[in-house]
């Protein structure tokens, strides 16, 4: 499954490279995207699984900036 979600309080381009480093390391992801200038995620990953990896993809963004939100809706 592949979606695209807004980031709110992404700072800079070098913190959205750092988020997509990161997530593309989850089990499960297949293809991940942060884009600094859109300020958007673009996920693709397992059908099965993608509640519990978007999960997982929440709590790394907050690791690498506190400050930005992944909006889910």
């Amino acid at each position: 499954m592949k979606k695209t979600y807004m980031l709110e309080d992404l700072d800079c381009a070098n913190c959205a490279a750092k988020m997509e480093e990161a997530i593309s390391k989850i089990d499960g992801v297949t293809y991940a995207r942060v884009s600094y200038l859109a300020q958007k995620l673009t996920l693709e990953a397992d059908d099965a699984r993608y509640d519990d990896i978007l999960a997982e993809v929440v709590k790394t963004c907050k690791r690498v900036e506190p400050d930005c939100r992944i909006l889910l809706k």
